[in-house]
């Protein structure tokens, strides 16, 4: 069996460590093995560390990162569509021992949720992709009632007339489902929050200033929708965050509401105390949802190729498999010192 270094979660809560005798994983027959480049930390890492959050499922030893880029160093019997010395693109799954996670020496891919990284994309830009833009998939074409545009039910989905809230426009995640939201048709694309000039770039109709109180959002909102909004997505908030969206649906047809921080709520702080909604808790796992990002992530690299998604800006770069450094990363995350994605590069 042959070892690498990596970076480990030895114990739930505990400290991360660095080792030289971790294994190195074989790729199975549709699987790739690739050298890392770069690694992107989110905030759910610093959550796997700090409150063990997935740990049953992944187990002890952890390696962190879900966001992984490398180039194809070995591959499976049956892979035909990269060969060595590919610049790959993945998302790690929550498999047992974190084969797939980035920081260690290498890692496998799975064929099915891999690109080979097209020649007008950096690495860095292409690790700002996996984590965020699949959260934003699953959000829009998944736990909202949206079909995915490449999916039969699109034929019959009326995207043009059709309006979407998106809350936290300025995360990465919240740039990436505007983008999505584009690529539908989607009528009207409302955001709060983020860089105006950017998020009409994305494909947003209306921009709003998350700073303004939350009457002025609301009726800036209704301007724009009326009482007709039924799906929204919150990219960014804890509960009562969330509100917000929850009284921006319609109160005479059903809403949706799609969240990344699935925390219990307060629904009697809802001022819409007419709207049916429905809260959705997004997991964006590419591996937990293959119907979908399996279709996706055979379309990503022209989507690149062709800048109908932009990879999304403002990420920190950092050298080396530090392991104080990556501590401190993931401490930022914690104390809210940072919101963007941080690169690691090996």
């Amino acid at each position: 069996m042959a070892f690498q270094r990596a970076i480990i979660l030895a114990s739930r809560g505990g400290p991360l460590t660095l080792t030289a005798k971790h294994p190195v994983t074989e790729p199975q027959e549709r699987q790739l093995q690739i050298k890392v480049t770069v690694t992107a930390l989110n905030g759910h890492d610093q959550k796997i560390r700090d409150l063990g959050i997935f740990i049953d499922r992944i187990g002890l030893p952890a390696v962190l990162g879900n966001d992984v880029v490398g180039r194809v160093v070995k591959q499976g019997s049956r892979i035909t569509r990269f060969k060595e010395g590919d610049r790959i693109l993945s998302q790690a799954d929550f498999s047992r021992g974190t084969p797939q996670n980035g920081l260690q020496d290498y890692a496998v891919f799975d064929e099915d949720f891999a690109i080979k990284i097209p020649e007008n994309t950096s690495d860095d830009d292409a690790a700002t992709l996996p984590t965020n833009v699949i959260a934003s998939l699953v959000a829009l074409f998944h736990d909202l009632p949206i079909p995915a545009p490449w999916t039969p039910q699109a034929k019959t989905f009326d995207y043009k007339g059709s309006s979407l809230l998106v809350v936290g426009g300025g995360s990465i995640a919240g740039r990436y489902a505007v983008q999505l939201a584009r690529l539908a048709g989607i009528g009207r694309i409302i955001v709060i929050g983020g860089a105006q000039e950017e998020l009409k770039q994305y494909g947003a109709t209306h921009v709003l200033d998350r700073h303004l109180d939350r009457d002025r959002l609301l009726s800036q909102v209704r301007a724009v929708v009326q009482d007709e909004l039924i799906y929204a997505f919150d990219a960014v908030n804890f509960p009562d965050g969330q509100i917000l969206a929850l009284d921006a649906l319609s109160t005479s047809k059903k809403g949706y509401l799609a969240r990344l921080i699935p925390m219990p709520i307060d629904q009697s702080k809802v001022k819409n105390k007419n709207a049916v909604f429905e809260l959705k808790n997004t997991l964006g796992i590419s591996s937990e949802h293959p119907g979908l990002c399996i279709e996706f992530w055979k379309r990503l690299e022209g989507y690149l190729e062709q800048r109908i998604i932009i990879p999304v800006q403002g990420y920190r770069i950092l050298n080396g498999l530090s392991v104080d450094t990556i501590s401190e990363t993931l401490d930022s995350f914690r104390d809210s010192q940072i919101l963007k994605h941080v690169h690691f590069h090996h």
